[in-house]
This record gives structure tokens, C-alpha cells and sequence, in this order.
């Protein structure tokens, strides 16, 4: 195994089981001590994980997290959502797009479209976009650009002066968490902006892994009852499933490829 996949593979293994020693890590992954340290100090580096007592653990506060990292956090997932969500999508559509590593596989689905309006705050995204060559317009929000997750950020009253003066058909975004509750959150503390295309976009679509159910992090995006559809994979809990669908939200469970 490489070095990217199996540093993919730890951040994976941490975000199912919270933390793990050394010794567990060298059992999982059949390798040595000396190369899990090494994996474990550039993930720290990095700033995805966090040392703990002869281990690790996930580092949750991911909202700035550098997206090449993010992208390869459960990848099979993200790109089942992702195709899913790109069937909602027509021509002539106008979408905004949150920056997050689930939306961004949906990128080169577009390919065969030739006259969408689509706004991001992802300069990834946007590089994505121009690559598909074909006859899109593309908004780019305006703000503080941030390296690692290579987004514009604004503070509330940037935020909302660059959304109030349109009107898109969709939004489509991920979450750090989904409470039934606390309803969308998310680790950025720049999350004004979302809070701003959430309420820009005539329908808001939620693309989150079945890992984010029951999660709550510290800012709040919006009430679950601004959400019209959530696309998910078949792993999430039946539970959730059902409490979600007696709120009237409109949920796609997605069969993972291998199941």
C-alpha cells in the first residue's frame, strides 16, 4: 500500500472507531511501528489528526481541512452521492455550490451540460468546472481566500450581500454533522456564507455520508425543516431513516458499490 492510501485509510479507520493505539494501527494495516509513527506525524502536521498517548485520534475540527485530504475520506460514498445528486440537475438549471469534498465529485458529471448558471466559493471547483469545456456560467463569490480548503469566506454581512441579490434553483452542500435536533452543522467557523446560500436557493440538497448522522458540531447551518432532500448512503441507521422521512424530508439512500 502507498503512502497517500494508507494515510486515506488511517483517517478512514480513526473516523469509524474515534482513536486507536500504534500497536492497533500496526496490527490493522500489517505494517511496522516505525511507519505508522511516520504516518501519524504527517498527519499531524497535516492537521488531520491528533496525538494522543501512543496513538491518535480524528482531529474533528475538519471545516479547514485541505480538500485533497478531505476528498479521499470515504470516497466510495461521496461519489455514489454525488452521481445521485447530479440526476436532480437539468438544463438551464442555476445551482450553487458549497465547497466540500462530496459536491466536488460531482464536478465532472456536468460535463455534458451546456447551460447551467452555477456559483461556488470553491476555487476548486471552479478550476473543475472550466477543465469540463463546455458553455457554463460560472459565479465566483467574492471574500478572504483560504488556502487549505481553497474557498472564499466572508464575514455575515459580505456573506449575505454577495447570496440576496439571487435567486438559484438548488443548493447543493455537505455537513460536518446532521442531528435530529441541531439540524445541519458543520466545524467552519466561516459558515456564514452557507448560512447566506441556504436561504438563496429554492431547494437546499444535503449530500452526507451515513458517518455524519448523529453528529452536532459547534455552528449551526439550518433547521432540518430548511432541507428539501437528503442523498446518503444505505448504511445509515433505519432510525434515522425513519425520523427524517416523518419530518417530510424527501431521503435517497444510495447503494455503495460492492454491497
Amino acid at each position: 500500500m502507498k503512502v497517500k492510501q494508507r494515510q486515506t485509510a488511517i483517517l478512514e479507520y480513526l473516523q469509524s472507531n474515534g482513536q486507536a493505539s500504534v500497536d492497533e494501527l500496526v496490527e490493522h494495516f500489517k505494517t511496522t511501528g516505525t511507519t505508522i509513527r511516520k504516518d501519524l506525524t504527517q498527519l499531524y502536521a497535516s492537521g488531520l489528526v491528533l496525538r494522543t498517548y501512543g496513538g491518535a485520534m480524528l482531529n474533528r475540527e475538519i471545516g479547514d481541512r485541505a480538500i485533497d485530504h478531505k476528498t479521499y475520506i470515504n470516497t466510495a460514498q461521496k461519489k455514489a452521492i454525488a452521481e445521485e445528486a447530479a440526476k436532480l440537475i437539468h438544463e438551464g438549471d442555476s445551482i450553487i455550490f458549497d465547497a466540500g469534498s462530496t459536491v466536488a465529485q460531482m464536478i465532472p458529471t456536468l460535463a455534458k451540460f451546456n447551460n447551467l448558471t452555477i456559483m461556488t466559493n470553491s476555487l476548486h471547483m471552479v478550476n473543475e468546472l472550466v477543465a469540463n469545456d463546455n458553455d457554463q456560467t460560472i459565479i465566483l463569490t467574492g471574500g478572504t481566500f483560504r488556502r487549505k480548503s481553497a474557498s472564499f469566506h466572508s464575514n455575515n454581512a459580505l456573506a449575505i450581500a454577495a447570496f440576496e441579490s439571487y435567486t438559484f434553483d438548488m443548493l447543493f452542500m455537505g455537513a460536518d454533522g446532521v442531528d435530529l435536533v441541531g439540524g445541519v452543522t458543520t466545524f467552519n467557523e466561516s459558515y456564514h456564507g452557507s448560512v447566506a446560500m441556504s436561504k438563496a436557493a429554492a431547494k437546499l440538497i444535503l449530500l452526507v455520508d451515513s458517518s455524519k448522522f448523529g453528529r452536532r458540531s459547534p455552528n449551526v447551518v439550518c433547521d432540518l425543516s430548511a432541507v428539501h432532500t437528503i442523498i446518503t448512503d444505505d448504511n445509515l441507521d433505519n432510525r434515522y431513516f425513519e425520523a427524517l422521512t416523518q419530518k417530510g424530508l424527501n431521503l435517497i439512500k444510495v447503494k455503495i458499490n460492492g454491497k
